[in-house]
């Protein structure tokens, strides 16, 4: 690893890009990646819903929007060249009460102003597309799809290797210091000498910041998405993605219906704080990291302000009947019969002393490393368009 040019810290999808962009605009330079599990995008990246999101949330002009807009172009191109599956098969964003209609035409307008394919539709016209959703009115976004993003991050690791860089597994991070012409990099292997470091370790990414002298603007506070899938008698009840219509002020979705590239139903997720960055059960606790979340100012804050949504969460983790009944909202003929436990994703969010979940992307840079603090969704739709503005930074020093 002394005879890299760029340190990689992180093997999700954003990691992976960001590495596969380099060997592409700078094939004379050599890249490591370096991830802490023995194989690659064991966290976020492969534990999402595998959606290709269009854009149609974000707010008109901001790097999210923008982002994700180039990045879903960038990786249906490269499925193309690579052969991987996609499909673009539409959601709707369903309203279901005329109290979410004004919402409704809010996301409409985001969407159209965003550049997003999207029309609002009737009931007449929802059934035709989802027959057993129920709603008063809803956004058809054709151009949503489908994919695993497992295979995208396989066939990036592959092209990386090809290209003379080097993926290493089962070492970690621990962080990075600054000399005048390089970067040290520490690992559980010793110290690395690289001329740039980037963090895109995800869920640890602050923590990695810090211990390389950067303060972090926010602190990431991990939540569990936890899901069901539906049973085999029952898969028929969605056709697509059904989702409902976000509340403004929180960035979470809500429990929607998501079908696979493999043919299952997705339902969920809830969002709960979880007691460990990578605690995916609900037995899964870690002292430390909750003693670091706890006692986190910006935490609290966010306690205060949503305490009476959280409490809704928790109670839909421990009561599947609970679960159940917000799914009915969307598809009323889903019972608790037809709901069977699926893994648990971790969300990393990032969350500011101020107690604002962060909604956007956010990294620092210093003359020799950058951090990757704050990529959420679509974060992995849009990672090659956030490898690409990586590069772009790391360009200006090179």
């Amino acid at each position: 690893m002394n005879g890299s040019d760029i340190i990689v810290a992180g093997g999700g999808i954003v990691g992976l890009a960001t590495a596969y962009h380099i060997t592409q605009r700078y094939p004379h330079f050599r890249v490591t990646l370096i991830e802490k599990e023995h194989h690659l995008a064991q966290h976020q990246s492969g534990r999402n819903s595998g959606v290709i999101h269009s854009g149609i949330y974000y707010k008109p002009g901001s790097l999210k929007a923008l982002t994700c807009r180039r990045g879903k172009a960038l990786l249906q191109a490269f499925c193309e060249r690579e052969a991987i599956p996609y499909e673009t098969c539409g959601k709707v964003i369903v309203a279901t009460e005329e109290r979410e209609l004004p919402a409704l035409y809010r996301l409409y307008e985001r969407g159209m102003a965003n550049g997003v394919q999207c029309e609002i539709i009737n009931a007449d016209r929802l059934q035709q597309l989802e027959p057993h959703a129920a709603g008063i009115r809803a956004i058809h976004v054709p151009e949503a799809g489908i994919i695993d993003f497992r295979l995208v991050c396989e066939r990036l690791a592959k092209r990386i290797r090809e290209a003379g860089s080097e993926i290493v597994t089962g070492v970690k991070v621990i962080a990075a210091r600054e000399q005048s012409a390089a970067a040290t990099v520490s690992t559980t292997m010793g110290d690395f000498n690289a001329s740039y470091f980037v963090n895109c370790a995800g869920l640890h990414s602050d923590e990695l910041a810090m211990r390389s002298g950067v303060r972090p603007p926010a602190r990431i506070v991990p939540f569990r998405g936890e899901y069901y899938l539906l049973t085999d008698e029952a898969k028929a009840l969605c056709r697509n993605l059904i989702y409902p219509v976000p509340d403004d002020h929180f960035p979470f979705l809500g429990v929607h219906f998501t079908r696979t590239m493999a043919g299952a139903v997705e339902c969920g997720p809830n969002a709960v704080l979880a007691f460990a960055r990578e605690g995916y059960r609900k037995a899964d606790v870690s002292l430390r990291d909750l003693w670091a979340t706890v006692t986190y100012k910006g935490f609290q804050r966010l306690v205060r302000r949503y305490w009476r949504t959280g409490l809704g969460e928790m109670w839909r983790s421990l009561n599947k009947k609970a679960f159940a009944r917000a799914l009915q909202r969307l598809v009323p003929e889903v019972h608790e019969r037809y709901l069977r436990p699926a893994p648990a994703g971790i969300r990393a969010q990032a969350v500011a002393p101020d107690g604002t979940m962060v909604d956007d992307f956010v990294w620092v840079d210093t003359p020799r490393m950058l951090h990757v603090l704050n990529a959420p969704s679509p974060a992995a739709t849009a990672s090659l368009a956030i490898a690409e503005q990586i590069v772009e930074r790391l360009a200006e020093r090179f």
